[in-house]
């Protein structure tokens, strides 16, 4: 009796902030069941995680064998190895004929940390930031735990699922916003904007003060034409981007910034309170990376071989409509054909195919239930599989 009033008591003051009430990244739950199966001794096919199968490029691999052979690994610059910051700005001059300062380069732990230190510097408690839907959960989950608002502006077919100055701003009057992030090539869809689309996008915002953040991880990962940075158009707009995708680092757990000058320094001062230094072996091994970008480029030829077979053999298997998929290594597909519960639809053809994707729920409230995100990161065998499995699944 003594024992369960005491757990009572430590129950009451250990009780979660309510902040900390954030929903599940369903992606996570899936990848945990498609495990149980495994386990068991099925075969699955991975199509819900956006993770590439290949690992890290040779070069950043040799330079982390370096460093480690040499020695000690130590903190860094809150903002980065110089070198890499260095590297990073060359990369948009290279890339994007765009000249940006190594000043202005922040390297972060991952996106994740990205979208952290962004939200941090640029937000109050109870400020309003804009994101799309369908779209990535933990945009609107980190803005919940920090206290911002997320505001959901919903994205059509007229606009092939990207968002415009016009609904921004529409959604601005009905109450003011503070910010908006967006991404191209998007996710969960893969559409991307054009240079028209995202320029007109940037200077609506800034018209309106409204804070631009862009998110361009899946930069390199295009399709149907170049991507385009935020960092060309504007300067004040905020850049995250990260080694994760097209260089296939994402346990490295490296990404990186690029920030107005006016918010250097509050990032700088965050970064050394929340994490001193981005691991030091990541920040070499991703600087080598830069080195790898042919063999990643025939990665890059392997995920268009996995889109064409899926925008080919989906249809064929009964699934005929799916947003844009211009890039990245994702295909948004529409089953309310076969289910008004994108959620059990998944839960059902892990069980019964083996094949593993993410119900789109997890990435739009409003009208996921009639959605599934398929990944193509894996290999062109593995992708014919799945429209085999399937199409027998569906029949």
């Amino acid at each position: 009796m003594h024992d369960a009033t005491l757990r009572n008591r430590l129950g009451q003051w250990l009780e979660p902030s309510r902040r900390s009430d954030v929903p599940p990244f369903m992606v996570m739950d899936v990848m945990a069941a498609a495990a149980r199966i495994e386990a068991a001794g099925g075969h699955v096919i991975h199509m819900e995680v956006g993770q590439p199968a290949a690992g890290a490029p040779k070069t950043a691999i040799a330079a982390a064998h370096a460093a480690l052979e040499a020695g000690r690994i130590d903190y860094t610059s809150a903002l980065g190895i110089p070198s890499l910051r260095e590297r990073i700005a060359r990369h948009y001059r290279d890339a994007h004929g765009c000249d940006v300062s190594a000043e202005r380069i922040v390297v972060t732990t991952g996106s994740s940390g990205g979208f952290i230190l962004a939200f941090l510097s640029m937000f109050e408690p109870g400020d309003r930031v804009a994101v799309t839907v369908p779209g990535y959960p933990p945009y609107r989950h980190i803005l919940t735990a920090l206290g911002c608002e997320p505001v959901l502006i919903e994205t059509t077919n007229e606009t092939r699922h990207a968002l415009t100055g016009e609904a921004l701003l529409a959604a601005h009057r009905k109450a003011p916003l503070k910010g908006v992030l967006v991404g191209s090539p998007a996710n969960p869809t893969g559409t991307m904007m054009s240079r028209e689309a995202l320029s007109g996008l940037i200077a609506a915002a800034e018209d309106a003060k409204i804070r631009f953040i862009s998110d361009e991880i899946y930069h390199g990962l295009d399709y149907a034409f170049p991507a385009v940075t935020a960092a060309a158009l504007s300067d004040h707009a905020l850049v995250i981007n990260s080694f994760s995708k097209y260089f296939c680092m994402t346990g490295w757990r490296v990404g990186w910034m690029v920030v107005p000058e006016l918010l250097v320094r509050p990032i700088e001062r965050l970064q050394q309170n929340l994490s001193i230094s981005v691991p030091s072996l990541s920040q070499i091994a991703a600087e080598a990376a830069f080195d790898g970008t042919a063999e990643m480029g025939e990665i890059k030829h392997g995920y268009q071989e996995n889109r064409r077979i899926l925008i080919e053999g989906l249809p064929k298997a009964g699934l005929t409509r799916f947003l844009p998929a211009d890039g990245a290594f994702y295909l948004y597909a529409d089953v309310s054909d076969f289910t008004s519960d994108s959620f059990e639809f998944a839960k059902q053809m892990l069980e019964q195919a083996h094949v593993a994707a993410t119900p789109g729920l997890d990435f739009d409230p409003i009208h996921g239930r009639s959605f599934i995100r398929f990944s193509y990161a894996r290999s062109a065998a593995e992708m014919r599989e799945a429209v085999d499995r399937i199409a027998h699944w569906l029949k």
